[in-house]
């Protein structure tokens, strides 16, 4: 039964998807980073000081197990935030701080300089963490997720909701998965299906209030804009239905902006 609501979900959002996905790609066009060669060839830096520290892991917890001297050429394998991953002469392997790393020189014989976190960061990201303002149903409501990101284009978000409404509060839970098809660009629409639960208090004011319990299914179309540094900005609509029973179900649309924090 769950399963079939989920496919009416995906088809009634088909009509959106047509329209907003050819918008999506032009803005995806227009503010996507400059793409990098999966062949371009590694940066070599040449070390200025009296020597720096490799460590076995990108942190200061991590131990140092070699250095390399003034006048040693190391090249720069991969970024993570401000520790660089390097690969010296003599092909040892490590991770250096950015502190290190500005005091080297280009081949060019200049120092060199690093971008703060940049936006490769956002593209190789597995966690977030967000919180978003929106309506549910005209009422409004307040959520908040977490997200696990296990490849390029596919994650699964676990969320909770309130909605104070003027006759009853709503708290509702659900867990998703969630495609991005366009995960390398700075302006990423997604869209997940999900399952969860809803529960729903009326005022005890109102004659026969009665709590409702129910099952939850969940369409969601959405866009993510990374914002600076470890923000994103993301908008989405949902469409929620509420399983009652066997014979009956209830169907509420929802609308939410909000901002995430990755790691």
């Amino acid at each position: 039964m769950q399963y079939r609501l989920i496919h009416r979900l995906i088809r009634r959002l088909i009509p959106a998807v047509r329209w907003l996905a050819p918008l999506c790609v032009a803005l995806c066009a227009l503010a996507a980073p400059p793409a990098h060669a999966a062949d371009a060839p590694e940066e070599r830096v040449q070390v200025a000081d009296a020597f720096i520290e490799l460590h076995t892991g990108p942190g200061r917890g991590y131990p140092v197990f070699h250095v390399a001297a003034r006048e040693e050429w190391v090249a720069i394998t991969l970024r993570r935030t401000d520790w660089f991953k390097v690969r010296s002469a003599g092909g040892k392997e490590g991770w250096v701080q950015r502190e290190q790393m500005e005091r080297t020189l280009t081949e060019a014989g200049a120092s060199k300089t690093f971008r703060d976190v940049a936006v490769d960061d956002y593209l190789r990201r597995r966690v977030e963490l967000g919180a978003a303002w929106g309506a549910f149903k005209s009422e409004p409501m307040l959520k908040a997720w977490t997200a696990w990101r296990f490849s390029d284009s596919l994650n699964v978000e676990a969320t909770v909701g309130q909605v104070q409404g003027v006759f009853s509060g709503t708290t509702l839970w659900h867990v998703n998965l969630n495609a991005e098809p366009w995960s390398d660009q700075r302006i990423s629409p997604f869209f997940g299906v999900g399952l969860g639960k809803f529960k729903n208090v009326p005022n005890t004011s109102l004659v026969g209030a009665v709590t409702t319990n129910a099952n939850l299914a969940n369409a969601v179309l959405g866009v993510r804009y990374y914002l600076t540094e470890r923000f994103v900005l993301r908008a989405d609509y949902a469409i929620y239905t509420a399983l009652l029973n066997d014979a009956k179900s209830t169907e509420y649309r929802a609308f939410s902006a909000g901002l995430s924090f990755f790691f």
